[in-house]
């Protein structure tokens, strides 16, 4: 049977949709290949929020498409995702090589798609048009051989409906649908019954889930009421979700955080900006002082919560005070995490037409500066939790240093010690020793383990992701 390899570019929504696809290829009888050397298939499924992430995506397709001349049986090469969505037939024309572009909607018709493909009763398909219940198809999880899985997203709806300027999602995604919360909820059950202990609920809002389709009850958003039932599954430890947007932090949420002890107390929570003229002219719907009263009330309700944000930096008319505002933002905030964005322009969205774009070299030195206010607020936030003991899930070998392991704080905190296989999946309390910006580093002793290997001296420097940027 051939062999697909899907290489993702951009947010966690791009790497559950590309699982849910890999997935769905397994039960076909496809193998999962390590790289595009020697894959039948190949897939890039793209991103269109950020332009760096689009150029490298056709820069990634145009070299395999050369390397494709040189070979007597060329792979398969697909586009699916955001761009795919957005250019759809022109990627054919700018790409003729490309076989497949697939859309948004259509993840779950991959199979029948590259069967067509393989056995030659097609040479090119573009499937971009809107499908009425796709919302439900993203439900497949890869079972991995041999490896417990501690974690998984769950897609639980698809769309945008608030119309950023600066956003071209309400565009690749389409309008806003939910799945029904029994149909999540038999999802996540089947996750625990294969060992999973925590979940991530996705969306591109993901509290207007159910907006339309499930009233309140009891003063209750249908958000509240998928948070409700999906807490009331036996054997499931931690929920997370993301991305929210401001102005769904309604009292029910922000009390819910205090109330549902399987809610893992971080609310990641995009501001985007500190400056009130910029956040209307980004379509935002919320004040400066409005996000400030749901981060104060977000702590009230749980003393133990952490707060993430997003933040563009050189949006059209930013001026220095505007820049200045977002800084103060932050100290007001006290993050504990950010991810930064430079602005770039989106083909077909109002910012792209704004007056007054800010000079590129401007928005990379304010970059700077408001990385190093972020780094100097999340270390002095960090470096409070050593000699603190706190409770981790271990997911696996750490990222940066697969010889140690890694687990995850309730408030969203990597903590790296010295563990082993045996550690994956459990919950255990690790006293903090040392931390970098944003890593927290465990105390061996505390394990019960006999000679563990003295720590490094954790990097002081930034680890905070300036997303898609990289």
């Amino acid at each position: 049977m051939p062999s697909v390899f899907i290489k993702t570019y951009g947010c966690q929504m791009n790497e559950r949709d590309s699982e849910a696809v890999a997935a769905q290829l397994l039960a076909r009888g496809y193998s999962l290949s390590e790289s595009e050397q020697g894959a039948d298939v190949v897939l890039l499924n793209t991103c269109s929020v950020r332009d760096l992430a689009e150029q490298k995506a056709l820069g990634k397709m145009q070299a395999l498409a050369g390397a494709a001349r040189r070979q007597e049986r060329p792979p398969i090469l697909g586009f699916m995702g955001c761009m795919a969505q957005s250019r759809a037939g022109q990627l054919l024309e700018e790409q003729p090589r490309v076989n497949l572009v697939l859309g948004t909607q259509k993840f779950h018709r991959a199979a029948e798609h590259l069967e067509a493909l393989l056995s030659g009763r097609q040479r090119q398909i573009v499937d971009t048009a809107a499908e009425e219940r796709s919302q439900d198809a993203i439900r497949d999880h890869l079972a991995r051989p041999g490896m417990r899985p501690v974690t998984a997203f769950v897609s639980i709806m698809q769309g945008c409906n608030q119309h950023c300027t600066f956003c071209i999602v309400p565009q690749t995604r389409g309008a806003e649908r939910s799945r029904t919360i029994p149909d999540v909820v038999s999802e996540v059950r089947e996750l625990v019954d294969r060992g999973v202990r925590e979940v991530t609920l996705l969306g591109q809002i993901v509290t207007s889930f159910g907006r339309r389709e499930i009233p309140a009850r009891e003063g209750k958003s249908g958000f509240v009421q998928l948070l409700e039932a999906v807490h009331a599954v036996d054997g499931l430890e931690r929920i997370r979700f993301t991305s929210p947007h401001p102005k769904g932090y309604g009292e029910d949420l922000i009390q819910a955080f205090g109330r549902l002890p399987k809610l893992a107390e971080h609310a990641h929570l995009p501001a985007q900006s500190g400056s009130d003229r910029l956040l209307r002219r980004m379509h935002r719907g919320y004040t400066r002082e409005r996000y400030l009263d749901i981060v104060r009330r977000l702590r009230d309700a749980h003393p133990g919560m952490a707060v993430s944000t997003d933040l563009i930096v050189g949006f059209p008319g930013e001026t220095e005070e505007d820049f200045q505002d977002t800084v103060s933002l932050c100290e007001a905030a006290a993050f504990d995490q950010a991810y930064l964005f430079k602005y770039s322009p989106r083909r077909d969205t109002p910012a792209a037409s704004m007056p007054d774009p800010v000079p590129q070299e401007v928005i990379e030195e304010r970059h700077a500066r408001l990385l190093a206010h972020i780094n100097r607020i999340a270390l002095a936030r960090y470096a409070a939790f050593i000699g603190r003991t706190v409770e981790i899930l271990v997911e696996g070998p750490s990222r940066k240093n697969p010889a140690r392991f890694e687990g995850r704080t309730r408030d969203n905190r990597i903590v790296v010690f010295p563990g082993s296989e045996r550690h994956r999946g459990q919950l255990l309390q690790v006293r903090i020793e040392r931390c970098g910006s944003f890593t927290l580093y465990g105390d061996p002793a505390i394990l019960g383990l006999d000679h563990p290997e003295p720590f490094p001296d954790p990097p002081l420097q930034a680890e905070v992701p300036a997303l898609l940027n990289s």
